[in-house]
C-alpha cells in the first residue's frame, strides 16, 4: 500500500512539474502559428515516470497527462467543435480526430520513455534514448494528425510570403498528397525536433543523479 501511494504521490508531482514547466514555457517562448509550441522540458517528468516506475505505469500517467493538456487547451479544443474551424460546417469528425491524436495519443504515447530502463546499463543513456523514442513517438502523432486535418494548407505555407524559396520548388516538385505528409512534417519538426533535442540532453544530465532515477518497481 505505501509503494502504490508513493508511486501516485510522485507521478501526481511529476506531471504538476511537467504543466509548470509547460506554463512557463509559454510565458517566454512564442506559441506556433497553428498550434505546437517549444517547451521548457515539460515532457521529460513524464518520460522520467516512465523509467522509475515501468511503461505500464508511464502509459497511464501519460493519459493522465493527456486529459490535463484537454484541460489547458480547453479553448482550442472547444474551437475545434465549433463551425469554421476545419472550413465550412461544424466538422465533429475532425475535432474529434484532432482531440484523439493531438492530445491523448500524443501524450499519452510519452509514457513508453522508460523503455530502456531494463535494457540498458547506463541509465543516462537509457533516459536519454528513452526521451527520443518517447517525444518522436509523439511526433509521429502530430504528423499523422496534421496530415489528416490540415494537409490542404500545405500549398499556402511553402509559397507564403518570407518563406524560402526552395517551398514553391516544393509545391512544383510533389503531388498534392506528398506535399501535405511534407508539410505536416516539417511545420511540426518546427518545434518537435528542438524539443527533442533539448529534452534528451536533459535527461542525460538528470540520469546523473542516482536518485533521481532509482527504479521503484
Amino acid at each position: 500500500m505505501q509503494t502504490k501511494t508513493k508511486r501516485l504521490t510522485e507521478s501526481a508531482m511529476l506531471i504538476a512539474m511537467g504543466v509548470v514547466l509547460e506554463l512557463v514555457g509559454k510565458m517566454i517562448i512564442p506559441e506556433m502559428p497553428f498550434g505546437g509550441q517549444l517547451t521548457l522540458c515539460s515532457m521529460l517528468p513524464i518520460v522520467l515516470i516512465s523509467y522509475r516506475h515501468g511503461v505500464k505505469w508511464g502509459l497511464v500517467s501519460g493519459f493522465t497527462y493527456s486529459l490535463v493538456q484537454m484541460a489547458l487547451g480547453a479553448g482550442t479544443v472547444t474551437a475545434a467543435f465549433q463551425p469554421g474551424y476545419f472550413g465550412d460546417g461544424v466538422m465533429i469528425v475532425n475535432a474529434i480526430i484532432m482531440c484523439a491524436l493531438d492530445y491523448v495519443l500524443a501524450y499519452t504515447l510519452l509514457g513508453i520513455g522508460g523503455l530502456f530502463r531494463d535494457k540498458i546499463a547506463n541509465s543516462s543513456l537509457a533516459l536519454c534514448l528513452g526521451s527520443l523514442v518517447a517525444l518522436g513517438a509523439r511526433y509521429v502523432a502530430h504528423i499523422l494528425s496534421g496530415y489528416i486535418l490540415f494537409a490542404g494548407w500545405a500549398e499556402w505555407f511553402f509559397t507564403q510570403d518570407g518563406f524560402p524559396a526552395w517551398g514553391a520548388g516544393l509545391v512544383e516538385a510533389l503531388s498534392p498528397n506528398l506535399l501535405g505528409w511534407v508539410y505536416s512534417i516539417v511545420y511540426n519538426g518546427m518545434y518537435m525536433i528542438p524539443e527533442m533535442i533539448i529534452t534528451a540532453a536533459a535527461a542525460f544530465l538528470v540520469a546523473k543523479a542516482p536518485k533521481i532515477v532509482e527504479k521503484v518497481n
